[in-house]
């Protein structure tokens, strides 16, 4: 049976003082039945380590770099990650792949690089409105995860998988469960034709996950947790998501 991972992607929020009393409150709210961790921004990781030290609640960036090192100002490397004992990092969130023009490829590329590194890559897949209202969503996702698949080949077993469907993404709206149930199902079909271990892949939902519906959403038999955004930012919210999660 799969175990359920719950991942808080504070996104491009946050200061000092907050984080701390946020990572407190979920911290002391534990244990919890699923795995749960934190994406943080890039600033704030080696606090959010030290804070977790030989905690319960593991840690993970937002992104990284597709290249090993070099002149890339600006960008922080899966190795640089590495090195704090970072666990997790998206790649290929709808907001990079929207605002700086990602390619799969390059999702493909960066989640590549991070399992070299002993990362595991949260690989995230997902349509726009527009795509869903034209009947796309099928294959669009099927497109993204097979970029990633082709290139890691017996590797992809490694890595998380998250469908956010852009349009549920912070709006408020919610793919149904069984909107998302739909999707998942697809997505573990292809995973299976591409490896044998396809069954103990996780593959969470995002998209305005709350605590009001996350029991619905994880409840179903594909969805195996939540990639968390604005929720994630209050304790008391990712709590109740958390415990959610069985």
């Amino acid at each position: 049976m799969r175990r359920k991972l719950v991942v808080g992607n504070w996104k491009m929020n946050g200061n000092r003082l907050t984080n701390t009393e946020l990572l407190a409150g979920v911290e002391e709210a534990g244990p919890y039945t699923a795995d749960v961790a934190v994406c943080a921004p890039f600033p704030y990781l080696s606090e959010v380590a030290l804070s977790l030290q030989a905690k319960r609640i593991g840690w993970g960036a937002q992104d990284c770099s597709a290249h090993e090192s070099g002149a890339y100002t600006g960008e922080v490397s899966a190795e640089m990650l590495a090195e704090f004992g970072c666990r997790f990092v998206i790649v290929g969130h709808s907001e990079r792949r929207a605002y700086h023009a990602e390619s799969d490829q390059l999702v493909a590329d960066k989640a590549k690089i991070a399992l070299k590194h002993n990362l595991t890559p949260i690989v995230c897949v997902g349509e726009t409105l527009a795509e869903r209202e034209a009947n796309q969503t099928d294959a669009i996702v099927k497109r993204q995860m097979s970029a990633v698949i082709h290139t890691l080949g017996h590797c992809i077993s490694q890595i998380v998988v998250a469908y956010e469907p852009v349009w549920a993404i912070g709006t408020g709206l919610t793919a149904t469960p069984e909107q998302a149930q739909a999707v998942h199902a697809l997505l573990r079909v292809q995973l299976h034709a591409a490896t044998p271990k396809s069954d103990q892949m996780q593959i969470l939902y995002g998209g305005s996950v709350k605590p009001d519906n996350a029991a619905a959403l994880f409840s179903q038999p594909d969805i195996d947790g939540g990639l968390i955004g604005g929720a994630s930012l209050k304790a008391a919210d990712f709590v109740a998501i958390c415990r959610a999660a069985r």
